[in-house]
């Protein structure tokens, strides 16, 4: 099982979510990312994700994303991703669990279960926007202030992994940094991040102090060494 957060998409050119001053390209997180700021302007909330995915179209898969491809050839792996891109997708990995929604994606603003998925020509959404079925709809992003759909998906899959890997997240951002405390007792848990937060009080943690695409070579090499 893999959880993966911004770390491992800034190498191909995604900003991260949410810069030490708050800011997200330029706005308050809190106005173009919560239930709150859809509520008082959707419009600008619409008009900000349609430049996420323009940006979305000009990036492609790293060698992290790969990586994790590559070793589906030996192993089994999940990957639990806090990020909204495709990229784990669009590099070919087989089993994705989305925690924060789906920048290629958008819900009725009614029925948060009917979602449909945008292309390359049709990616610009408005309030006026309506699905096939006639809902009105909004980004498919977990907005703060909501619920994160996906979580108990989530902790099932970490309660089943052999070995548990952490890329690119401050372990900060709940509820998915708490994910880790749901792996097994003697599970080996790997944390590839340059910057990596303390795992004080998480037993069995080996930490890979390097950006995702090192740290992935890294890992794979120690692996195969176990095999």
């Amino acid at each position: 099982m893999v959880s993966t957060g911004a770390g491992i998409s800034a190498e191909s050119g995604i900003k991260t979510f949410r810069d030490a001053d708050g800011l997200w390209e330029n706005y308050p997180v809190m106005q173009v990312a919560s239930a709150d700021g859809f509520r008082r302007d959707p419009e600008l909330v619409h008009k900000f994700y349609n430049q996420r995915r323009r940006d979305l179209l000009k990036a492609v898969p790293n060698g992290a994303h790969k990586a994790l491809v590559e070793l589906e050839k030996d192993y089994d792996v999940y990957v639990i991703t806090q990020n909204v891109d495709d990229l784990h997708e669009r590099a070919g990995s087989s089993h994705v669990l989305h925690l924060h929604g789906e920048l290629m994606k958008i819900r009725s603003v009614s029925d948060p279960d009917y979602i449909e998925s945008l292309d390359i020509d049709h990616l610009e959404t408005t309030p006026a926007t309506r699905g096939r079925n006639g809902d009105l709809m909004r980004p498919h992003i977990v907005f703060f202030q909501e619920p994160v759909p996906n979580i108990e998906k989530a902790v099932d899959l970490v309660r089943r992994a052999d070995i548990f890997v952490v890329i690119g997240t401050s372990l900060v951002v709940y509820p998915a940094a708490g994910l880790i405390q749901y792996v097994r007792p003697g599970t080996p848990i790997y944390y590839i991040d340059p910057n990596p937060a303390s795992t004080a009080g998480i037993p069995g943690v080996h930490v890979i102090k390097e950006k995702a695409t090192d740290g992935m070579k890294t890992l794979a090499r120690m692996l195969y060494e176990k095999r």
